[in-house]
């Protein structure tokens, strides 16, 4: 039997090429795109395609040379920056699901710490001359969260959250878990998560039945004064409802560290309105997963699931293409 023929089609850092090396090379021969003397015989030529950013790393019309290629593996979690439509039916895509999900907890907790402490207000009095010592902050403790999409980031969240005695209020696409939740429901029970939530934290993949969950409606559901984190896509949110609603209710806070415009999925970073400018509202540059080790850990994760596919097992995160925005 022909070994199988694995391309990677990003330029791995040293650190990156070994883990794949390590795990792949018995399996598989190994191309890198960007060392290839002949781009359309390495795509051609390709099972298996291990990727970070197709559109970056692919031209339009090299999809159509992916005939051969059974499963492609990504080195990011989602794939709504993938235009499906460029690929072969018979074409596999995962996402790493989970890899970045300890960092993402942790980014979300400090968000939502420092929004709940007035870390940025109190920072602000202090370097002012203002020592106001008695001005309340509030304790997470006995608070309700509701965690939409309890995938790895929104079950390694609910875990951080419950050491600091939060109920956790979770929503998934089946309505079940095996994780230790108050409540587990779908996107139908919306109204009741949010309404009983004093943060809400959005970590479900962007798809067409997403888009736009969270809008004037939804916003109104919440308390007057809850906490809203979202580090998955900005398009699950309404931009200019959010702004609105955070201009409306100087009590509700947001932490923000997925934008609508970003460099990775559009080339550049834009917003549309001047959320920086408000006092209730906390940024980031989509950078929670970032932490010294991510990518490494990415990668094993990736390469981990290329071995299972390549062994007829199962595999996580494959997306179902109807449910995928482009």
């Amino acid at each position: 039997m022909e070994p199988s023929h694995l391309l990677v089609g990003f330029k791995p850092d040293e650190g990156m090429k070994t883990i794949i090396e390590d795990h792949l090379s018995n399996l598989a021969s190994l191309t890198y795109l960007s060392a290839a003397e002949d781009r359309t015989a390495a795509i051609e030529t390709a099972d298996i395609i291990l990727s970070w950013n197709p559109p970056k790393e692919f031209a339009d019309n090299e999809y159509a040379l992916m005939k051969r290629a059974r499963f492609m593996q990504l080195l990011s979690a989602g794939a709504d920056h993938i235009r499906f439509s460029l690929f072969p039916e018979t074409l596999v895509v995962a996402g790493n699901v989970g890899a970045y999900a300890q960092p993402m907890a942790e980014h979300v907790m400090a968000m939502t710490l420092a929004l709940a402490k007035n870390l940025r207000e109190g920072h602000k009095k202090l370097a002012a001359g203002n020592f106001d010592q008695f001005s309340m902050n509030r304790s997470l403790h006995g608070a309700t969260c509701a965690i939409l999409g309890f995938g790895g980031i929104g079950k390694a969240t609910a875990s951080l959250m419950r050491a600091f005695g939060v109920k956790i209020l979770a929503v998934n696409t089946s309505g079940k878990t095996d994780e230790e939740v108050d409540f587990i429901g779908t996107t139908k029970d919306l109204e009741h998560v949010l309404s009983h939530a004093d943060i809400v934290v959005v970590s479900m993949p962007l798809s067409r039945s997403t888009k736009g969950l969270i809008g004037e409606r939804e916003l109104t559901w919440m308390k007057p004064d809850a906490i809203l984190v979202n580090v998955a896509r900005g398009e699950i949110i309404d931009e200019q409802a959010l702004y609105e609603h955070l201009k409306s209710h100087p009590e509700f806070k947001a932490g923000i560290d997925a934008w609508w415009v970003e460099p990775f999925r559009h080339g550049r970073f834009e917003m549309h309105y001047p959320y920086l400018d408000l006092p209730n509202v906390l940024g980031s540059p989509h950078n929670s997963g970032m932490v010294p080790e991510a990518l490494a850990e990415a990668t094993r994760e990736a390469v981990e699931n290329i071995e299972r596919f390549m062994a007829g097992e199962s595999v996580k995160g494959v997306f179902r293409r109807e449910e995928c925005l482009l």
